[in-house]
């Protein structure tokens, strides 16, 4: 365990551990504080396909998914380890100009009758996030089991403190613009079933995607904005599981292996990125409100809150 610290990053999840690793391996020493575990954040549940989607602001998204994508090209060299692969897929009635100027840097994308076919970084969460926690520590960093009730208790251990809550910045900020936009997943037996496909309907809250994972086809799902259910709904498990069928026949027959409910911490004005000082002279980096996207801009926006620490 590192007993002296640079920085301290609160929260576990994804993006919190990203930036702790953007830290360490610019030569800070870095703990990081989590009420869970990894695999017990909102992270984990993610189905955790590349895809800039439902996250603000515009302006900025765009750079950030190209950083992050970069390197998730480069660790599905190893998909064993990083749980990082790069699948071919549809996203269905998708058009390039619906997209942002960022689309037009996607490799090999092209138009086809049912969409726009593209290869992207699929993740099995799990894995992934057990081999960010790796890397972290390798790099001389730690992670601790810690519930905080506010930022001054981190700031009289470390100069630098990092907030990577997600949904808990809501709280602790306080942040009254963060809000819990539910999502619901059912995880079937594959019935074989290579591809991934997606179509989003903005104007309601369901949503129709399957992605192969390496435990299963994880089906989806839902966006029910303020809906704070964590268990899931076995009518909404039924309707997600009707709607991939339409897609793919085969999912119908095939075995339910489990349900999934994540709670994604969107924020009004998107994803907040910036620096304020704390009582005492300390210094407070907040990366939050990435929404159901902080896989897709996770390394974009650790080296822009790695930046404001300095």
């Amino acid at each position: 365990m590192v007993d002296v610290a640079d920085v301290i990053v609160v929260g576990g999840g994804v993006i919190g551990l990203t930036t702790a690793v953007t830290l360490a391996e610019r030569g800070l020493r870095v703990r990081v504080w989590s009420r869970d575990p990894a695999g017990a954040t909102t992270s984990a549940v993610a189905g955790a396909l590349w895809w800039p989607y439902r996250i603000e602001p515009a302006e900025r998204v765009g750079a950030w998914s190209l950083e992050t994508l970069a390197v998730y090209e480069e660790l599905a060299a190893g998909p064993g380890g990083t749980g990082v692969r790069l699948v071919a897929g549809v996203h269905g009635g998708e058009r390039f100009a619906a997209l942002g100027p960022w689309a037009a840097k996607l490799k090999g994308a092209v138009e086809a009758a049912e969409g726009l076919r593209v290869t992207l970084p699929l993740l099995d969460m799990p894995v992934h996030l057990a081999w960010l926690e790796q890397r972290l520590v390798a790099t001389g960093g730690a992670v601790e089991r810690r519930a905080v009730a506010g930022f001054a208790e981190a700031a009289e251990r470390a100069p630098v403190v990092v907030n990577c809550t997600g949904l808990g910045a809501r709280e602790l900020v306080p942040d009254a613009g963060v809000r819990a936009v539910r999502g619901q997943l059912v995880v079937v037996e594959n019935p074989g079933i290579t591809e991934w496909f997606t179509e989003a309907d903005p104007a309601s809250v369901a949503t129709t995607y399957f992605f192969p994972q390496p435990a299963g086809l994880v089906l989806g799902g839902t966006a029910e904005a303020d809906d704070e259910r964590r268990e899931p709904d076995a009518g909404t498990a039924r309707e997600i599981v009707a709607r991939c069928a339409r897609v793919r026949p085969e999912i119908a027959g095939a075995r339910v292996l489990g349900h999934r409910v994540g709670l994604r911490p969107v924020r009004e004005g998107g994803v907040r990125i910036e620096a304020e000082a704390l009582p005492g002279g300390g210094r407070l980096v907040h990366n939050y409100g990435h929404g159901g996207a902080g896989v897709t801009v996770a390394w974009g926006c650790a080296r822009a809150a790695a930046t404001l620490v300095g």
